[in-house]
């Protein structure tokens, strides 16, 4: 019987790497691996950890320009304390009116936002007064009170006041009163006393709490909570 031949191969289907797998398998496999890896950091950023890097001097000396800092998501407002150093959205609180982005705004916020690099309207501060405290400036000394408590201050700016702008408020339910380190040129929440809000933070808009700074290799290290003197909650 005449042996059967296998066709000849006239090129029409799918080529063959010596590796194993169609050339086509190849490409899609370095298209899905990043893909992938893409979309696991825009998991984890929106809601485990995310990077932000600094890009002002309100927070010196704490964090300075440059500085990169990693943001916990999963503590709550409600678990934040006085003192700690957190990072929200202030376009609201702040009526930063950016108006709405467009189609390559949004791929390049989201993109940046992959390598650290927050939206304009991300701010970082630290969290002086929470819901139902009543926070005044200046008691004696120019120092700040919480609850009528002065508070001591020990990370700002060498040379810098608490402040050189009075106010007297009491917070409502969910919402926080931030302010900068270098309290001579941040722009926090007593630059917008007389705006709706009075600069006061909504719980909705804080996006988390500072955890650790990863760059630059000198300045590594876990950024430590500085709690404010024993104040009593509240007002009680």
């Amino acid at each position: 019987m005449p042996s059967t031949l296998p066709p000849l191969d006239d090129g029409s289907g799918p080529s063959r790497d010596p590796r194993g797998g169609s050339r086509r398998d190849r490409r899609l496999r370095w298209l899905v691996v990043p893909a992938i890896v893409l979309i696991a950091i825009i998991l984890v950023r929106a809601f485990l950890i995310s990077p932000y890097a600094i890009p002002t001097g309100s927070m010196e000396p704490t964090l300075q320009v440059g500085d990169r800092i990693l943001v916990s998501r999963l503590a709550s407002p409600q678990d934040l304390e006085r003192g700690d150093v957190i990072v929200f959205d202030a376009s609201a609180a702040f009526h930063l009116d950016e108006g709405t982005p467009g189609l390559l705004r949004r791929v390049m916020d989201t993109v940046g936002s992959v390598v650290g690099e927050g939206a304009d309207t991300d701010y970082v501060k630290r969290l002086i007064g929470l819901p139902g405290d009543r926070v005044r400036c200046c008691a004696v000394h120019g120092r700040i009170t919480v609850n009528g408590a002065a508070v001591d201050e020990p990370y700002l700016y060498p040379g810098d006041a608490p402040s050189t702008t009075t106010f007297d408020v009491t917070l409502p339910a969910d919402r926080y009163w931030v302010m900068g380190d270098h309290r001579s040129v941040s722009a926090d929440s007593r630059s917008h006393l007389g705006a709706p809000g009075g600069g006061m933070i909504p719980g909705e808009d804080v996006i988390g709490q500072v955890w650790v700074r990863y760059w630059p290799p000198d300045r590594v290290g876990t950024l430590t909570p500085v709690p404010l003197s024993a104040i009593p909650r509240n007002g009680q």
